[in-house]
């Protein structure tokens, strides 16, 4: 609560009455009235329940899915018992084929699970750390850092962040500081390592589009490029996730851009591209190649919030002209150069 200073005139401290705007003076002491409101404090976040119901879809992938695993399950067999009245040999063969199927499998499925479960406690990480920032209590706030330095305690490289972060925490006392400091000896460096292959990404694809011949080249190379992309910068964060992992990642990616409005090129682009004066120096292919190089920092941008264990707390988002913003200055430093040598 905060108030303007005020001055209070205590000329006869030994009578009692009423002031002015309302003060009430008792002997020595002065009854301020209370005029203004107690502020209230940060309003919590609002958490978007997700929908949890019947889904005829999931029915129909299980059941789908259990029918051919049964069936798979009797051809497996049957074929096993016909070698084996056969030719005992054959048999056996089949069936140590059999069981290294089985086990390459099941390591399959266990590497699927352990990104799923690593995906949804970065999810729950963060969820937890916009709630503490709303309002959060210390405990609270030191248990969201303790899972963080768990989270990254099998990488060398974040050791003297582990050890900052573990030296600040007995000194704070907030939910927030816990947060900052977490985020600047932690997130900080993997910040700039993301917003780098972004980068690089936005460069590769700009280049190799602005040259390509074929359409269907471009449109196979930034595919490839967005995927290589999602991989690496969940890679900075929680982990490379495998294929499936992949695709939910992808997944949540598209929806966080079309949540945010950032799936069309939007206002910046067209901005940064037509505002610098590409449309008239530049050819209709290099163009291209800069629209392109930018809409995959923008899904790179949308990886780094989904992939973030926590939410930017201090630390300010990465734009488009962080990461992108080279994409038309080069071209426009090659296109000034030219016409030097032209002339």
């Amino acid at each position: 609560m905060t108030k303007a200073p005020r001055a209070i005139r205590l000329d006869n401290p030994t009578q009692d009455g009423v002031l002015d705007e309302g003060i009430v003076r008792r002997g020595d002491v002065a009854i301020l009235p209370e005029s203004e409101p107690i502020e209230a404090g940060e309003p919590a976040a609002v958490r978007v329940a997700k929908r949890r119901g019947f889904s005829w879809g999931s029915l129909f992938v299980a059941g789908l899915s259990g029918f051919l695993a049964l069936a798979a399950g009797v051809w497996v067999e049957n074929t096993i018992a016909a070698l084996m009245s056969q030719n005992p040999a054959l048999g056996y063969a089949a069936l140590a084929c059999a069981a290294v199927a089985v086990l390459a499998l099941l390591v399959m499925l266990g590497r699927v699970l352990r990104d799923i479960l690593r995906e949804r406690k970065v999810e729950a990480l963060r969820e937890r750390a916009t709630a503490a920032l709303a309002g959060g209590s210390p405990d609270e706030g030191r248990a969201i850092a303790q899972d963080l330095l768990g989270l990254y305690k099998g990488r060398p490289q974040t050791a003297q962040g582990r050890a900052a972060l573990e030296a600040a925490l007995p000194q704070l006392f907030a939910a927030r500081d816990m947060l900052t400091v977490a985020e600047r000896s932690l997130l900080a460096p993997l910040d700039a390592q993301a917003q780098a292959q972004i980068a690089q990404a936005a460069r590769r694809v700009s280049l190799v589009t602005a040259v390509s011949p074929r359409a269907l080249v471009d449109v196979l190379f930034v595919l490839v490029a967005c995927a290589r992309l999602l991989r690496s910068i969940a890679g900075v964060y929680a982990g490379r996730p495998g294929t499936l992992g992949l695709l939910r990642l992808a997944r949540q990616v598209l929806n966080h851009l079309v949540l945010t409005g950032g799936i069309a090129a939007g206002d910046a682009v067209i901005q940064q591209v037509v505002g610098q004066g590409l449309a008239a120096r530049l050819s209709a292919k290099l163009g291209e190649g800069v629209i392109n190089g930018m809409l995959t920092a923008r899904i790179g941008l949308a990886a780094l919030t989904v992939c973030r264990p926590l939410p930017f707390v201090e630390e300010k988002p990465p734009t488009l002209s962080d990461v992108a913003g080279d994409l038309t200055s080069w071209r426009g430093e090659a296109g000034d150069q030219g016409r030097s040598s032209n002339s």
